[in-house]
């Protein structure tokens, strides 16, 4: 069958195109297939170096085809690329292991680009045997990578192939769990912040505290991916550790590597998109590191064009709210780029004094416009309130949760500045509806005295507590009914509402003690005391004079 029948013939030529073409594809699959299975046997004698690299970018090119990769990813092709690249036991020329060689980078990419196709395959193999043999070729390789990258920390030019060994290292931590454990354990964290270190050729000026030149040139591609890498194999050994109480040498070992991290945050690379990349991975790395550890980037010294609040440096916390402002903008991928840094100012705020009233000045500023409700607008906290009626839970209880620390977690202040109808969702996940109720964290803020603005202190009394504005005045459904029309329309509202209560197409809910929504069948009477009412009504708030 030749394409042309297609031009006489054209129901028959579209179908004899499309099985000539499948023709070709399944030859050039087969063929592919068996190209692969020759290469990696064909490099298992000892070829010659100008044909290694010959073979090993044939290997590269093929890995990119996933219908081609079967003889790619087993495990004894791996571990023949392993050998190459001299990350195993077994003996290899020293030219083929060197790392300035000029095929070395083709060796461990391709390694890497294989690797996490075999990730995804072993998940189907059944024999024990099989994954034990896969687990201890993991062990092997992950060892030959750590001493790799501590090998590469005191190169003064390391070399592209440095990037391949991190994204490899990256690769098997993401993939396999068991390995990240086994990284941590060795000194991982210490090895990868030497690493980090030495890329962004940090200089110190005090124990936890790095130079930073403004006029620093930008960080280069080549290193931005390194850092990047860097930063994501941090991430994965480090993740468990954000609630823990580190020991004396961790704590410090953890301090040593935030204050390398503050330069991540405030140094730009050469593409805005390579700088938020690179603060979005540091932010990442930030949030899973423990929280006590995070104040080195406050106790640095303040310069004469510092942000500062009450004497403190707020220039780090102050790029972490432009880039929550970034990310808010884009709209791209938002509950993975957004969850983390809202996560991480949560808890900064719930920590640190300074942070939270620097914040707070940015995200909440005094009310004196009431006009709009609160979601509507440009600013970051419209942006923030609408987040708080997202269809994804996590991402709205994570924009609740930061406004509501800003308010000191109470509810009669989160109320005003968001609305009840948006802060319905938080306090009703909390057992606030009823407006007080048990303090859902250790936190201790202390109390406030009321310094409203005087815009909003004329308006406070029009306000309508559920939208968070003025509304305009409506006029009464009922002028102009006699006292009987009205009982007649009430009774028929009550009667329609008994209906929808019965077939359940509504169920009618109340507060109940613990200021949750329960059915109104089981709901209790819970008036508030007399000290809880009085708590409520004199609990005020500072906005411009705010003091702990």
């Amino acid at each position: 069958v030749r394409p042309g029948g297609s031009r006489t013939h054209p129901q028959t030529g579209d179908l004899m195109l499309y099985y000539y073409d499948k023709f070709l594809q399944t030859c050039f699959c087969s063929c592919s297939q068996n190209l692969g299975v020759v290469l990696v046997r064909f490099i298992r004698t000892e070829v010659k170096c100008h044909l290694l690299r010959v073979c090993l970018r044939t290997l590269r090119i093929l890995s990119r085809d996933q219908k081609v990769l079967g003889p790619l990813v087993t495990d004894s092709a791996l571990l023949t690329l392993a050998k190459l690249a001299g990350l195993t036991t077994s003996d290899i020329s020293d030219e083929v292991s060197d790392p300035d060689s000029d095929f070395y980078d083709n060796i461990i990419s391709s390694l890497t680009e294989t690797k996490v196709l075999q990730g995804h395959t072993n998940e189907d193999e059944a024999e024990a045997e099989a994954e034990a043999e896969t687990n201890d070729q993991n062990d092997e390789l992950m060892c030959g990578l750590i001493e790799r990258v501590s090998s590469s920390v005191s190169w003064s030019n390391p070399s592209s192939a440095q990037f391949y060994e991190l994204r490899f290292m990256f690769l098997m931590t993401a993939l396999r769990p068991e390995l990240s454990t086994q990284l941590k354990q060795e000194g991982g964290v210490s090895i990868l912040t030497a690493a980090l270190e030495s890329c962004l050729e940090v200089q110190w000026k005090d124990q936890y505290e790095c130079v930073l030149d403004p006029q620093a040139q930008p960080i280069s591609l080549e290193t931005s991916q390194r850092v990047t890498e860097i930063l994501k194999i941090l991430f994965n050994i480090t993740h468990s550790t954000h609630k823990q109480d580190p020991s004396e040498d961790d704590a410090a070992l953890y301090r040593h590597l935030v204050a390398i991290l503050r330069l991540c945050l405030m140094r730009k690379c050469l593409l805005s998109e390579d700088t938020d990349e690179l603060q979005g991975h540091t932010v990442n790395l930030l949030s899973a590191l423990p929280l006590q550890c995070l104040d080195v980037l406050l106790t640095v010294p303040l310069e004469p064009d510092s942000e500062q609040c009450e004497g403190v440096n707020m220039d780090c916390v102050h790029t972490l709210l432009m880039f929550m402002e970034r990310r808010l903008e884009a709209g791209d991928k938002i509950k993975e780029k957004l969850t983390p840094i809202l996560n991480l100012l949560t808890e900064s705020c719930r920590a640190h004094r300074e942070t939270r009233h620097y914040i707070r000045k940015y995200i909440l500023p005094p009310l004196r416009d009431v006009s709009q409700r609160p979601e509507e607008g440009t600013t970051v906290k419209s942006r923030l309130i609408r987040l708080m009626t997202h269809l994804d839970t996590d991402l709205k209880h994570c924009a609740a949760d930061l406004i509501f620390v800003l308010c000191k977690e109470n509810v009669r202040r989160f109320v005003k500045y968001t609305g009840y109808g948006n802060a319905a969702g938080l306090l009703a996940t909390r057992g606030l509806l009823g407006g007080q109720g048990p303090r859902t964290s250790d936190t201790q803020y202390s109390s406030d005295s009321d310094s409203d603005t005087e815009e909003y202190r004329q308006v406070r009394d029009r306000i309508n507590p559920v939208t968070g504005r003025v509304e305009a005045v409506q006029p009464d459904p009922m002028e102009g009914m006699t006292e009987e029309e009205k009982e007649e329309e009430a009774k028929r509202l009550i009667m329609l509402f008994n209906k929808l209560s019965r077939d359940n197409i509504i169920q009618p809910m109340g507060v109940d003690e613990e200021g949750k929504l329960v059915p109104m069948s089981g709901l209790k009477e819970n008036p508030l005391s007399e000290e809880a009412r009085s708590e409520s009504e004199n609990d005020g708030e500072t906005e411009e004079g705010d003091k702990d």
